[in-house]
């Protein structure tokens, strides 16, 4: 892995973050709730567990984030380079790369029934707090900081990688929960 501009990065991932926000408020937030909790035409989730489903990582990575964010000490870096495993875990989840499917774990796989308003309006709570994440994550060491990963807490990653875990995951669920909401239009 080449070394990168940690601003630059952490511009990006706030350009992504921010483009999520607005989807989810532009797409499902005024949707009425039985449109929201509609199981996929291919079985699949409905567009609320698709957030829900990212609500989960977001209550796991935030509070984590935040906290080794808050308890650095050392001096910024300007540069960020992705671990290989960092990399692939990316990689593995960003739909961009990967069209393979992947079960979900056992705590994250999200309940059928849901109020699915407060998981819309969740979501969005949940993007706006890793914006804020984003902005302080630029003066501290991406490299220094690391997260232990939600399926095997002894596993930890860097912070930047962990970052761009999460956003991608997010795009891919996201794109996961418009093909339904297109699905639902069709029909």
């Amino acid at each position: 892995m080449e070394p990168i501009d940690k601003n630059t990065l952490l511009e990006q991932l706030e350009e992504k973050t921010e483009a999520h926000v607005q989807e989810v408020i532009a797409l499902f937030q005024n949707l009425p709730a039985e449109v929201l909790l509609r199981p996929s035409a291919t079985g699949g989730w409905s567009m609320a567990q698709c957030l829900e489903h990212l609500n989960s990582y977001g209550h796991y990575y935030l509070p984590r984030i935040s906290k080794g964010i808050e308890h650095y000490s050392g001096a910024p870096n300007e540069n960020f380079k992705s671990s290989w495993l960092g990399a692939y875990f990316i990689r593995i989840m960003d739909p961009k790369t990967s069209k393979s499917k992947y079960k979900a774990f056992k705590d994250h796989q999200p309940s059928p029934s849901l109020d699915a308003h407060a998981v819309v309006a969740e979501f969005i709570r949940q993007q706006e707090t890793l914006l804020l994440q984003l902005r302080r994550a630029k003066t501290v060491d991406l490299n220094k900081i690391r997260i232990p990963i939600s399926i095997m807490k002894w596993l930890r990653l860097k912070l930047g990688d962990v970052f761009q875990f999460i956003i991608a995951h997010n795009e891919r669920h996201l794109q996961q929960a418009k093909k339904n909401r297109e699905q639902k239009a069709e029909n």
